[in-house]
């Protein structure tokens, strides 16, 4: 009889809770607004012809190379950065390999290590979600064989020092060590002019965030050019859809708004911060487009916030998260609303200290 692989058949899955998504959605990192408008503009200039034809992806990978400061060979465009993680799985990993995450994380680093037959083990982040440099480095042996770390960090918003991440590529040579760099345009910094000093160092990029293209699935890996032109056997030709390869440059080549979206962000993150410290809701300072907060019985939060027409996403079964929501920023409009929904349900649950709406 047909079975699956082990650790296919193993494998638990992930359901993110998308249906019935009805109100501000502030539960999934997304760009609250959308795209640029000259993204909207290059859509309707899309015809049959390009529709009927096979994507080409490596003039794109030009205009994007260019973008970061980068050479073409250096860059691989990907389907999200979800595939640039599947493609490192299956480029480095083999049955019985470990593979080190530090959690909580990104909860799909663990679902394609497992899926590739890797051993999977999570460092511990150290107290106030400290990133946890020294156990990490403790932790790689002779089978390690691909590190992921993200930063900012998903679900936390806490960020690694540049330091301890070379120390990391230095202490694992033998290791692929991602940095997935999904919230950059909220934090400004980043791993890529440090790049070539690991030729074991790989860095991510998504334009599903502050770009507001995750309907486009659309990603960017950067690694040293040898190691990339590995990872391009495993990587379709045709992985990247045409219309996202038509929309990027667009959105590349509007900086003005992307810049704009993303002060509104912090602008908003900071409102957010403030609002919780008045109400004494437990935070973590973050440095991506969303903070989490310890709100004690999670799922009646989320409840009463849904009720007011704000989705937040519940975090509590995270490693170290119980308790936890995760609450994605969008510009003053929204943050408007997020905090009136957040002061009523925090006086109907009895959590209200008197939060001003600053």
């Amino acid at each position: 009889m047909l079975s699956p692989r082990e650790a296919v058949r193993t494998l638990s899955s992930y359901h993110p809770p998308l249906a019935g998504r009805d109100g501000l959605r502030l539960d999934f990192n997304e760009n609250t607004v959308g795209c640029s408008p000259r993204v909207l503009e290059r859509l309707r200039q899309l015809g049959p012809e390009q529709l009927a034809r096979y994507p080409e992806r490596e003039p794109v990978e030009a205009t994007v190379a260019e973008f970061l400061g980068i050479t073409a060979p250096e860059l691989l465009l990907t389907n999200g950065v979800d595939e640039a993680i599947h493609l490192l799985c299956q480029t480095y990993l083999e049955a019985g390999d470990e593979a080190l995450i530090v959690v909580p994380t990104y909860s799909m680093y663990r679902i394609y290590m497992m899926s590739a037959g890797a051993q999977v083990s999570g460092v511990p982040a150290g107290e106030g979600f400290h990133f946890p440099a020294d156990d990490l480095c403790d932790r790689i042996t002779a089978r390690t064989r691909l590190i992921a770390i993200a930063n900012p960090n998903n679900p936390t918003g806490t960020v690694a020092p540049a330091a301890a991440l070379l120390r990391i590529a230095r202490s694992a040579p033998d290791a692929a060590v991602l940095v997935d760099e999904a919230y950059f345009e909220f934090y400004g910094q980043s791993m890529l002019a440090t790049r070539n000093e690991f030729a074991n160092l790989f860095v991510a990029r998504t334009f599903s965030k502050a770009y507001g293209l995750a309907g486009l699935r659309i990603g960017a890996l950067v690694g040293n050019a040898d190691q990339m032109r590995v990872v391009r056997r495993v990587s379709s030709p045709y992985n990247v859809n045409a219309v996202a390869l038509a929309c990027l440059p667009e959105a590349l080549g509007d900086q003005a708004y992307i810049q704009q979206y993303a002060s509104d962000i912090r602008e908003s993150r900071a409102r957010l911060d403030r609002a919780l410290e008045a109400n004494g809701i437990k935070f973590w300072p973050s440095q991506a487009n969303f903070v989490l907060a310890c709100v004690g019985a999670s799922a009646s939060f989320v409840e009463h916030m849904r009720r007011r027409g704000i989705l937040v996403r519940d975090r509590s079964s995270d490693h170290g998260c119980e308790g936890c929501v995760r609450i994605t920023l969008g510009p003053r409009a929204h943050t408007d609303r997020l905090l009136t929904a957040l002061q009523e349900t925090c006086e109907e649950l009895g959590m209200a200290q008197g939060a001003s709406r600053r």
